[in-house]
């Protein structure tokens, strides 16, 4: 079994950061394991709090992680300030693990502020050059970037303007655009498109976190990237389709579903 870390914030809610992640790692048959970089107090409607974890203990995790257990995959989420980030860039080039998959997280469904100015180019600066893929929506390729990115034909100029920040793929989704939901893969050379319709839904909390841990663990089970997003996309669109209508908001994506789906696909087991 593939050895999946998430790096990320939690959530009380449920449906997005750390708990999100592995909901989906061990869905997909890794063994997740995680550390907390942020407390946060959320439901689907609002982000009321949040405690950040103090450094040294943010350190003490990884290396209690890495030191024992061993990694097959990080995948980064929610890490808040600048320090952090700072930390677990460190941390990565210490450790080098074989796949790194950061998923910039800035700002909650609720619209909550989660990642700073400051950290977001400091993410840039440190962290994407050891990454295997980012995997950015428009919002935080746009803050990457420092100019808009509205449409899909902005989406090919930001996945090679982020390239050159030295990750070794770019990931650009294109959830926000109207149509179909087109996410745009590039590996410095070549261009890959992955499209699926769009489901018109509100429950959408959680999508970043369940899209970027699904491909994580994917790459762990030696899928090459092209096929890790792909099937991350089927299972990320299943989540979406099949949403929870919880809470007053933005109410969570289902990572069951695709499980349900495969299961429904096999039939009845016989007996006897």
């Amino acid at each position: 079994m593939k050895r999946i870390l998430t790096i990320a914030g939690s959530d009380s809610g449920g449906g997005a950061g750390i708990q999100a992640d592995l909901k989906a790692i061990t869905l997909l048959g890794g063994f997740g394991m995680s550390v907390l970089t942020a407390l946060t107090a959320q439901n689907t409607v609002a982000v009321t709090s949040i405690h950040d974890v103090p450094l040294e203990f943010i350190e003490a995790q990884i290396e209690a992680v890495f030191t024992d257990i061993g990694v097959d995959a990080v995948k980064t989420g929610m890490l808040s300030s600048t320090e952090v980030v700072k930390l677990v860039a460190s941390k990565m080039s210490e450790y080098e693990p074989p796949i790194v998959v950061v998923d910039p997280v800035m700002v909650a469904k609720s619209g909550a502020l989660l990642l700073n100015a400051d950290a977001c180019n400091t993410l840039a600066e440190f962290l994407l050059p050891q990454a295997t893929l980012v995997t950015p929506n428009l919002p935080e390729a746009s803050a990457l970037l420092g100019w808009q990115v509205t449409k899909e034909d902005d989406m090919y100029r930001a996945a090679e303007e982020i390239h050159r920040l030295g990750p070794k793929y770019v990931l650009v989704k294109g959830g926000h655009l109207q149509g179909e939901a087109v996410d745009l893969l590039f590996d410095g050379r070549e261009f890959y498109a992955f499209r699926s319709p769009r489901i018109e839904t509100k429950n959408v909390h959680g999508t970043g976190c369940t899209y970027a841990s699904a491909i994580a663990t994917y790459l762990a089970q030696e899928l090459d990237v092209v096929e890790a997003v792909q099937a991350a996309k089927r299972f990320i669109t299943a989540a979406i389709k099949h949403g929870l209508s919880l809470g007053q908001g933005h109410g969570p994506t289902n990572p069951f579903a695709a499980v349900l789906q495969e299961r429904s696909k096999e039939g009845p087991t016989s007996s006897g």
